[in-house]
């Protein structure tokens, strides 16, 4: 019996320690690397923190080629224990180091990000061979690269607000999604974009270096029209970042999506839509054709305005009311598209200002009330 119970657990243990990831020595590794077979390998020192950091994402590497092992390898060196030779043969000079080997043993080195998607990818693109990942959604922030950062970042009719981050840097990865639902609650607006730019990633660091990227995150506003970039020094919270982008790009997004409720809303209207609700006949009449001038030059929302006061003018004084209810409650289902959605909750912000005038009456009669009955006792 203690025999049984000793195999048992030499299994579990067996199976617990069990790695995909193939360590390579000196006396294994010409019988490993070039033969026929290509692979990435990892030259790394047990001391090491960023190789501590990496290891736990390289054993996942590891299992998610596991079922191609005789199509592609995923390898390691101690190149400061029993494989330092190795190190020392393929020029190892910092830790971790990643190559790729070829099938004939010819070195390619690894310069991209150090999180699971862009190792696995590169492993795919040089093999073509596909990883057992099974791939996240698309983001919505918009990754840039060598390649497009110029064309989105310094775009003169765009405002991008620009997140430098490291694969490896914790408090990246603990602004990720934070920084996603940004991207989230701003996707209705083209012209402000919300970018993350792998500022470690080796083809990268000329860029990284050109706007003074010392540490991670950096985050920097790129305006529109050409002008200076600005450093985003606020908290890093959803709250901060939707405020400064408003309030930089013009735009009237809320936290958690949708548009907040400033959104529509036009001062001069406003203050024509309250005077309107506190007028009768003629005098409601002329407010309303003041409007409808105005209305004009204020673009597409104005127009929203008129149409209440005329369905006010025609003998519907219930409207504000009902119709307030029934997009309240299209806005609380958030069954319809975003940007139905977006035009729901600016109508229901433009009928906020005829509802507000009525509540400021009632509270004047209240308050009329309470101090005529002050002044009576």
């Amino acid at each position: 019996m203690k025999l049984s119970l000793s195999l048992l657990f030499a299994g579990l243990l067996a199976s617990v320690s069990a790695s995909n990831v193939v360590e390579l020595t000196p006396d294994n590794f010409d019988s490993v690397i070039g033969k026929g077979k290509p692979g990435l390998v990892e030259f790394f020192a047990p001391w090491c923190g960023h190789c501590k950091n990496l290891a736990p994402i390289y054993e996942q590497l590891g299992d998610a080629f596991a079922h191609a092992k005789s199509k592609v390898i995923v390898a390691k060196v101690d190149a400061d224990g029993a494989g330092k030779p190795l190190g020392q043969k393929y020029g190892v000079t910092g830790y971790p180091t990643l190559k790729w080997f070829d099938e004939q043993g010819n070195i390619e080195p690894y310069e991209g990000g150090r999180d699971l998607d862009a190792l696995a990818s590169f492993i795919t693109a040089k093999s073509g061979v596909k990883s057992s990942i099974k791939p996240p959604p698309p983001p919505e922030t918009l990754i840039l690269d060598v390649h497009s950062f110029d064309d989105v970042a310094l775009d003169e009719t765009k405002d991008v607000l620009v997140t430098f981050t490291a694969p490896w840097c914790g408090h990246c990865k603990n602004l990720k999604p934070i920084y996603e639902q940004v991207a989230i609650d701003f996707k209705p607006e083209g012209n402000c974009v919300v970018a993350n730019f792998d500022a470690d990633a080796q083809p990268n660091k000329e860029i990284a270096g050109r706007y003074g990227v010392s540490s991670y995150p950096t985050i920097k506003f790129f305006p529109r029209g050409g002008n200076e970039v600005e450093a985003y020094e606020g908290p890093r919270t959803e709250q901060a970042f939707v405020a400064f982008l408003n309030e930089r790009c013009g735009t009237h997004r809320a936290v958690g999506g949708g548009l907040n409720d400033e959104a529509g809303r036009i001062a001069e209207l406003d203050a024509l839509a309250q005077k309107f609700l506190g007028a009768a006949g003629d005098a409601r009449d002329y407010i309303h054709k003041e409007a409808l001038a105005l209305s004009e030059s204020l673009g597409e929302t104005a127009k929203y305005y008129i149409r209440v006061m005329e369905k006010v003018v025609n003998d519907q004084e219930s409207y504000i009311e009902k119709e307030s209810k029934r997009l309240a409650s299209i806005l609380t289902k958030r069954t319809m598209s975003p940007a139905k959605l977006d035009e729901i909750k600016t109508k229901a912000n433009i009928l906020s200002a005829f509802v507000a005038k009525k509540l400021e009456e009632a509270q004047e009669k209240v308050e009329s009330v309470i101090g005529r009955a002050t002044a009576e006792l």
